[in-house]
């Protein structure tokens, strides 16, 4: 019996793990999707921190991506850049790819 609690103690630290590890990448692809909105915006370094960290409190309106995309798009769209919801999709997707490269490079 013991050798199955400890499977199960296991089997859960890995689960708190793989979560813990999830949120952060996603924080950081976040973080890296305001950096780039923000350039295209033309945001200065203090404002395009602020920003980033706007986006990443952008993910905690609802489950999924579509705030966050939602969010990025408006501020966009709001600042006279010309973009459509593909391409933020496309900065998303490649972001977020960057974000796991730099999180499990140690960056």
């Amino acid at each position: 019996m013991t050798d199955f609690n400890d499977r199960k103690r296991a089997e859960e630290a890995k689960f708190a793990m793989d979560a813990d590890t999830a949120f952060r990448v996603a924080a950081r692809r976040n973080r890296l999707l305001g950096h780039w909105a923000a350039e295209k915006m033309g945001l200065t370094a203090e404002e395009t921190e602020s920003y980033g960290k706007a986006v990443i409190q952008a993910d905690f309106e609802e489950a999924g991506d579509e705030d966050v995309i939602r969010k990025v798009l408006g501020d966009l769209t709001a600042a006279g850049v010309d973009i459509d919801e593909a391409e933020v999709r496309a900065a998303l997707e490649a972001k977020s790819v960057e974000a796991r490269r730099q999180f499990m490079g140690g960056a």
